[in-house]
């Protein structure tokens, strides 16, 4: 079997960071579910098909970060959503704390490619609409964690 077979959404032309992000939401979604600890997760994640092409430097960044930041990165995002987080899909919740996390954390990263990631995520691994939920939190989210860059851009 070769690697676009495994993928969900083999037509994407996937980046080491992208493929960083795809394991890391493995990651969170495996912890979420079985709460285990985040190095156990990792090493997990590491032995899987394919981790080789990822970048595995940012990869452990994103999963440790926001494994560590969790309950801070719930607490941005709990309001604006429309349900309790218990009530949000493992893949749906998984990525809304990657890309609060990204949101917060990685300023260089432009927040317009952090949302955009977090809906490619979810479009390849979510339900039939999660991305558009993501999309609409993570859009309501950016303006309070990247105040300056979204004003910045919305002048254009």
């Amino acid at each position: 079997m070769n690697d676009k077979a495994v993928h969900a959404n083999p037509s994407k032309n996937r980046t080491p960071r992208h493929r960083a992000r795809e394991f890391a939401l493995q990651g969170l979604y495996q912890w979420l579910l079985n709460n285990e600890p985040a190095k156990t997760v990792v090493n997990n994640i590491r032995a899987a098909h394919g981790f080789d092409k990822a970048d595995g430097d940012f990869f452990a960044a994103l999963l440790y970060g926001t494994i560590e930041q969790s309950v801070e990165l719930r607490e941005g995002f709990a309001p604006l959503v429309d349900r309790g987080i218990g009530e949000l899909s493992p893949i749906e919740h998984a990525v809304l704390l990657l890309g609060a996390y990204e949101l917060k954390n990685h300023p260089e990263i432009p927040y317009r490619v952090v949302i955009n990631e977090a809906v490619e995520l979810t479009k390849s691994f979510g339900g039939i609409d999660g991305h558009k939920y993501v999309n609409g939190v993570l859009d309501k989210l950016a303006p309070k964690l990247r105040v300056d860059e979204v004003a910045a851009d919305k002048k254009r």
